[in-house]
């Protein structure tokens, strides 16, 4: 056993997990290699080297969930070599805006353009990518629908107003809250193959879908939503988007912001691997980086958190995605399936051990208004 190898099971020790093993949280090492990159790159270095085939295990998600209940990530040594490669990262993410309308755009094409095939085939019926609520649900498509009715009831929304969706993905959400609410719905997306879906899915509906940036929107509506949305602002920018809230929400008005959420705040070296694969520019926020630029201009009504539905959620897509492969294949070659299966299962294990939360922000604006008791 090299010495690397030593090092490596013996972090794992720490987590019950077993180099060889066949339960759920153990791995099986295919290339002695992975030893060194992982110690190397760490959370970069893990997500690379499943994609390269390095490593397996019966259920990679059980695998990480160890791996963050241990918080093994603070147990390994750092170089210097590693420590300057963090703190590179930390200068260039605090001087630089990652999330600039031009970037924003880039940043929305990487991951919302690469096909609507894909999500087609992994989400609910009505394409919504954002986690379900699995309140008396039994399917994903209940939890959907339970999560946009949600929507809708803690919006307050009545027949005849008019509703911003910023963010609206494949118009799932517009056409749900126009059909069954009867609003007017002004859907936005940077996000060209989202906008063509969504005017696709909505036709015939009082919805009209833009390619648009929410820096760049105007006019006056009754409420506004955000679905989803607020990990791709960028905390450089929440102070921009809430006062473009506050240009856009009439007088009374009210809105949501459903969003991830993490207990700290975002440490670029420590996502690397998401950053470059996944969701180029995406920040996920605390709840003070939220709500202290928003408070200036509305009023934090009610936060829920539901994070632990996101995990369900986040495996009915990996089953949906592992089934629905074979249609697809020819598109999408091996080493994205270990991508894609990878950033599912990671993702799920962070909100299985509450590293990742589920927020919901109810706001209104400072204003004379009735106690607002919020719907569940």
């Amino acid at each position: 056993m090299t010495k690397l190898e030593k090092t490596v099971e013996e972090l794992f020790q720490h987590a019950d997990i077993k180099l060889g093993g066949t339960r759920p949280q153990d791995v099986t090492i295919n290339n002695p290699a992975v030893y060194g990159r992982v110690l190397r790159d760490r959370e970069l270095g893990l997500g690379e080297s499943y994609m390269d085939g390095w490593w397996d295990s019966p259920q990679p998600d059980a695998f990480i969930t160890r791996i963050l209940s241990a918080d093994l990530a603070s147990q390994v040594k750092l170089s210097p070599a590693i420590i300057a490669s963090g703190a590179k990262s930390v200068v260039s993410a605090s001087f630089s805006n990652r999330q600039s309308v031009k970037k924003a755009k880039k940043n929305a094409e990487h991951h919302y353009n690469i096909g609507n095939d894909l999500y087609e085939l992994m989400l609910d019926k009505r394409m919504i990518y954002s986690c379900g609520y699995w309140k008396g649900a039994k399917t994903l498509d209940q939890a959907q629908e339970n999560k946009l009715d949600l929507i809708c009831r803690k919006l307050q929304l009545k027949k005849g107003m008019t509703l911003l969706d910023i963010g609206c993905g494949w118009g799932g959400f517009a056409e749900f809250a126009a059909t069954k609410y009867g609003v007017k719905v002004t859907g936005i997306s940077p996000a060209i193959e989202q906008v063509k879906k969504a005017k696709e899915r909505t036709k015939g509906l009082n919805v009209t879908i833009l390619q648009k940036d929410y820096r760049h929107m105007t006019g006056s509506f009754d409420r506004i939503v955000s679905i989803g949305m607020l990990e791709h602002v960028g905390v450089k920018n929440y102070q921009t988007f809430f006062e473009s809230c506050n240009a856009l929400l009439k007088p009374g008005g009210m809105m949501l912001h459903h969003t991830i959420g993490s207990n700290q705040t975002y440490n670029p070296s420590e996502a690397k691997w998401i950053d470059k694969y996944i969701f180029p520019g995406g920040v996920i926020p605390t709840i003070p980086e939220v709500v202290t630029p928003a408070q200036k201009y509305f009023v934090v009504e009610d936060i829920q958190n539901f994070g632990p539905d996101y995990d369900k959620t986040l495996m009915a897509w990996h089953k949906n995605f592992v089934k629905s492969y074979p249609k697809i294949k020819d598109s999408y070659d091996e080493r994205f399936y270990r991508m894609w299966e990878y950033y599912l299962l990671m993702f799920a294990a962070g909100f299985r051990t509450r590293n990742l939360q589920l927020w919901q922000f109810v706001m209104t604006r400072h204003e004379v208004t009735p106690r607002y008791d919020a719907p569940r």
